[in-house]
């Protein structure tokens, strides 16, 4: 009496088991679709602002390409296939970007990181190869990242949204220290 009382509890808790499991998987009806991320990205130059969800970051024209980064301390990031929106893109909602200008790139975090006109014309970036040498960089697009590798960009890797320095050109890692992530504040400083 006592065995098939202990099986019967032990056969409860794994269907309950089954069932959360099905209750709270990525797919599952009570999912979240990725395109209503509850994210918000504010575009500024000072003199106007723009607030764009997620969804609407991502019915911009996309970029694709490849994304690779190391980190300060050597750690390899990628390679991605990397889908996203060009900066440049995001600039001309709020006026477009010139000469001498630059841009403050923040997170919520409080991680700041600021591109000068250079660094947004795919300029003056250190790249390496994947022994991490040095090499000549080829043409590099700063991207705000949505998807890594087909799929929206976890938490834990940055996402939703992500700065990557991104390249046509498979195996070419830049600095990891530009690719901000958890990206919500966009903000142009004019010159």
């Amino acid at each position: 009496m006592k065995t098939s009382f202990i099986q019967c509890l032990a056969l409860v808790a794994l269907i309950c088991a089954a069932a959360a499991c099905g209750c709270t998987g990525t797919n599952g009806p009570g999912a979240q679709v990725e395109d209503e991320i509850a994210w918000n990205l504010t575009l500024t130059d000072g003199t106007q602002e723009k607030v764009l969800s997620f969804s609407e970051v991502k019915a911009l024209p996309a970029w694709e390409g490849y994304g690779y980064a190391v980190s300060t301390v050597g750690i390899k990031y990628g390679p991605y296939n990397v889908k996203g929106v060009p900066l440049t893109a995001l600039f001309e909602q709020i006026g477009g970007f010139e000469t001498g200008d630059q841009v403050g790139i923040s997170a919520p975090d409080g991680y700041y990181w600021v591109f000068d006109d250079e660094q947004v014309a795919g300029k003056g970036f250190v790249t390496f190869d994947e022994d991490l040498k040095e090499k000549p960089s080829p043409d590099l697009t700063l991207v705000l990242a949505y998807e890594f590798n087909g799929t929206a960009i976890p938490e834990e890797d940055g996402g939703p949204l992500r700065v990557v320095v991104g390249t046509a050109e498979p195996g070419t890692i830049t600095e990891g220290s530009a690719w901000v992530k958890w990206v919500d504040t966009i903000e142009v400083e004019r010159s």
